[in-house]
This record gives structure tokens, C-alpha cells and sequence, in this order.
């Protein structure tokens, strides 16, 4: 059963995923008329601090913060250095592209959420493909067609799978290996219940209490890690220009270095740079947007342009820094890059990040330890979210506690080394949310285009939008 799924799940994540993502992106930053030069006003807007009096339950700072909580985990670090030792170099200069043209995607994706959202009757708002396949597609006289309602159905089921396994499993995973490995003596399941405390404290108390703890903890995360990443260039000054150059040199030619396979080195680094990258952002999953549609925002081309920047952030910034540290690392120390080189399997992606910060003297090892355990436990938080949404989208509101006690129950579960089949499994459905999603904003698109030139292009981004917020039966 694992090798039909893992089978399934290479498939999926195969070069016509890639494809389909990486098109859509290209695709949209043409017809949004490269939404991406916007991206000076909007980091404007997202500094500061989300103060949009519009209609929503948190502010849009706050739903940046929780999609970004939800974005950088650890995949930013060892997934990067995953793709360095698969592909070479060259990853990084394919991921950092990944991330500029996913911008577009992620604008559109959010606009549309926020445009099609809703509101229940406890006042809260809820958005996200699903609702915009319910509404966007409507028929004059009410009526839905099947495909439309399928849509909005395959895309619930599939996030919901997702979020179990990719959103709880392995993060709790990823934090257990982590902190074990750094203080010896603790057992798995010590940890395993810390992590159900401390995340359960703060999922049950719903989006504001998840976006409060996401407002303070992704900002200092972020900046601790990047400074981290700053310190090791310093250190590594003398070798940055031959890693900035080798990047470039193996994105656009067939050279092998650090493990990638001579004579495809190429083909290696377009294949793992770019499904590095669209995975770290998220653009085209559909997941950002259903956090984005509680925000309190005044049109939806106001909150589109804010949650673009998250995926300047994660892939154009984060993950870009870290493929940046982590070569000119094996640079400045050859004995790291000889080894690499003997022995392509001698590393994993933990070991080499783990590696490279440990050049830091004295505060290095601690640096990356608390970091990839902030990301790790902000993703399980932002994830969780997302899955509720959907769970109560397909079941009711009667479907948020059971969701809940089984998300909490898959970390402890990740945490003690026990759901492989599980994490599989939410990796084919974290690819399989990404059609309905993909197919929705696509056909979309051309509407989001028309209102984006009138209150992006021709400056009426303050304009208030006045169209109701339907209000949805109660389940």
C-alpha cells in the first residue's frame, strides 16, 4: 500500500504539477499586467500593521501573518537544502523565480476568495475556493451547476486531508527530531505532549486567538532566523560572490556540483528549484486565502496586494537566503563540499542546514534549533485553520471540535514516529486541492483583471466595496 502511494504521490508532484503551477503563475503575472511591480506599495500597506476599518474578523495583518505562520516551516531550511543536494546550486536561482511569478497567483487566488466570501450567522467570515465555486458560478436563477458544486466539494475534501498530515504530522515530526536530537534524555512522547498543549490552547480558541499568537511570533521568528542567515554571509564574504556566480552558472547550464547527476545537472536543478519553491509559497494551493477572507479589509484588491507579499517573504527572501548561506557555506569550507562530493548521500537537508549554522560560533546551533521549532509550531497553528474551514464547509459547524481533537491527536501521533501512511497521504492531497483551485481562478481571472485596473492601476485602492456579504443557511 505505501509503494501504490508512493507512487501516486510522485505522479502528482510529478513535471505536470510543476507545469500546471509554474504556468499559472506566468500566465497571471501577463494578464494582471505584472501585479508583481505593485510590490513596494503593497509591503507599504502590509507595514502597516493591517489598520483597514473594512468589514472582517482580524486584521489583514494578522491574516498575512497566520498564511505566513502557515507557509514558513521547516521546508524554508531543510527543504531547500533538500533541493541543493538534489539538483545543485542552481535550485536556488529556480526557486526565487518560483516565488516572484507566484506573486501574481497568489493575488488573484485571494482576491477571489475575498470577493466570493461570506458570512455566517454568527457574523464570522469565511472565503476560500470552495465559496468561490459556490458563488462565482451561480446560475441567474440561484441554481448551481453539478461541476460547480463538485469544484467547491474536491477541493474541501482534499485540503482537509492535507492539513492532517502536512499541516499537523509532520511539523509535530520535524520538532520531535529537533529537540530530542538537541537535548538528549527527552522522551518523544514528553514532547509530543507539549505539542498538543501548546497548540491546543491556541486552536480552540478560533481565528482570533490564532492570529494573535501569529501577529507576535512570525515577525520575531523571521527576523531571528534571518539574522542568523546575515551573520554566516558575513562570515562567508570572501565566498559569496563564487556562490552567487555558481548559482547562476548551474541554473542555465548542465554543470554538476554538491551532489547533482553529471550530465542533467540542468534538468536536476529546473526540476528540484522549482518544486522547492512552489511548494515553500503555497501560491495556487488555495490555502492563504481561506485565512485571508476573515480579514478586515476595505475591497479585495487591498488584501490580494498585502497577502502577496507572504510570498515575497517565504520563497523570494526566506528560502532564497537560506540556499544563499547554505553554498557559499560549502564554498568557504571545502572539507563540507569534498564530502558532498564523495558521497551525495553523506548529507541530508538537516545536516547540512544544521552544518552551516554551526559555523556560527556558540549561538549558531541554538539559532537554527529555535527557529525550525517556531516554524514548525506556526505552521501546525496556521494549518489548523485551514482544515477547520473546510471540515465545517463539508459538515457544519458540528465538524470544528472533531476536527480539532483529531488534528491535536495527529501530532502526538507524528510526534512519536507514527503515521508514514498519513503524511503521504496528505502530500497527495495537498497537490490534488491545488486543481480545483487552479481551475477556479483561472477561469476567473479575466473578471479579477477588469476590477484589479480599477482599484490598483488607476488608484482607487481605497475605494470601499459595496457589494453585500451574502449571509449562509445554518448547519
Amino acid at each position: 500500500m505505501i509503494e501504490i502511494l508512493n507512487t501516486i504521490d510522485s505522479v502528482v508532484w510529478g513535471p505536470a504539477m510543476i507545469a500546471l503551477l509554474l504556468g499559472t503563475h506566468i500566465f497571471l503575472t501577463v494578464r494582471t499586467g505584472f501585479i508583481q511591480r505593485k510590490l513596494p506599495q503593497a509591503l507599504r500597506m502590509s507595514w502597516g500593521g493591517g489598520t483597514s476599518k473594512g468589514e472582517g474578523d482580524i486584521s489583514n495583518f494578522g491574516a498575512l501573518a497566520t498564511a505566513l505562520a502557515a507557509t514558513i516551516g521547516t521546508g524554508s531550511i531543510v527543504g531547500v537544502a533538500t533541493a541543493i543536494l538534489a539538483g545543485g546550486p542552481g535550485t536556488v536561482f529556480w526557486m526565487w523565480i518560483t516565488g516572484v511569478f507566484g506573486m501574481a497567483t497568489k493575488y488573484v487566488e485571494v482576491y477571489a476568495s475575498v470577493r466570493y466570501r461570506v458570512r455566517d450567522h454568527a457574523g464570522n467570515m469565511l472565503g476560500g475556493a470552495m465559496y468561490v465555486w459556490e458563488r462565482a458560478f451561480t446560475r441567474k436563477d440561484g441554481t448551481r451547476p453539478w461541476w460547480a458544486k463538485l469544484g467547491g466539494i474536491a477541493f474541501a475534501a482534499f485540503a482537509v486531508v492535507a492539513t492532517i498530515g502536512t499541516g499537523s504530522a509532520v511539523q509535530a515530526t520535524s520538532m520531535t527530531g529537533i529537540i530530542t536530537s538537541s537535548i538528549p534524555g527527552i522522551p518523544d512522547w514528553a514532547v509530543g505532549l507539549a505539542i498538543v498543549v501548546l497548540v491546543g490552547i491556541v486552536i480552540f480558541g478560533g481565528v482570533q486567538s490564532i492570529s494573535h499568537v501569529c501577529e507576535k511570533l512570525v515577525p520575531v521568528m523571521a527576523v531571528a532566523y534571518a539574522g542568523g542567515c546575515i551573520v554566516i554571509l558575513l562570515m562567508n564574504a570572501p565566498a559569496l560572490g563564487s556562490a552567487i556566480g555558481l548559482i547562476f552558472e548551474c541554473a542555465f547550464t548542465p554543470k554538476a556540483a554538491f551532489g547533482g547527476a553529471v550530465g542533467s545537472g540542468l534538468l536536476m536543478a529546473l526540476q528540484f528549484g522549482c518544486a522547492r519553491g512552489l511548494f515553500s509559497n503555497e501560491s495556487g494551493l488555495g490555502s492563504a486565502p481561506i485565512i485571508a477572507a476573515a480579514a478586515k479589509t476595505k475591497n479585495p484588491a487591498e488584501q490580494a496586494l498585502i497577502a502577496m507579499t507572504g510570498t515575497f517573504w517565504s520563497t523570494v527572501v526566506i528560502c532564497a537566503l537560506t540556499g544563499i548561506v547554505l553554498v557559499s557555506t560549502m564554498i568557504a569550507h571545502p572539507e563540507i563540499q569534498a564530502e558532498v562530493l564523495a558521497d551525495p548521500t553523506f548529507y541530508t537537508g538537516a545536516q547540512l542546514a544544521s552544518t552551516a549554522f554551526a559555523t556560527i560560533p556558540y549561538v549558531g546551533t541554538p539559532i537554527l534549533v529555535i527557529g525550525m521549532v517556531s516554524f514548525s509550531y506556526s505552521t501546525i497553528l496556521g494549518w489548523s485553520y485551514y482544515g477547520n474551514r473546510c471540515a465545517a464547509y463539508l459538515f457544519g459547524k458540528r465538524a470544528i471540535l472533531p476536527y480539532r481533537i483529531v488534528y491535536v491527536l495527529v501530532a502526538f501521533l507524528g510526534a512519536i514516529g507514527v503515521g508514514n501512511v498519513v503524511w503521504t497521504i496528505s502530500d497527495i492531497g495537498n497537490a490534488l486541492m491545488a486543481i480545483p483551485n487552479i481551475i477556479a481562478i483561472l477561469l476567473l481571472s479575466g473578471l479579477i483583471c477588469r476590477e484589479t485596473k480599477h482599484y490598483v492601476y488607476e488608484g482607487n485602492i481605497e475605494e470601499e466595496d459595496t457589494r453585500e456579504i451574502p449571509m449562509i443557511s445554518s448547519k
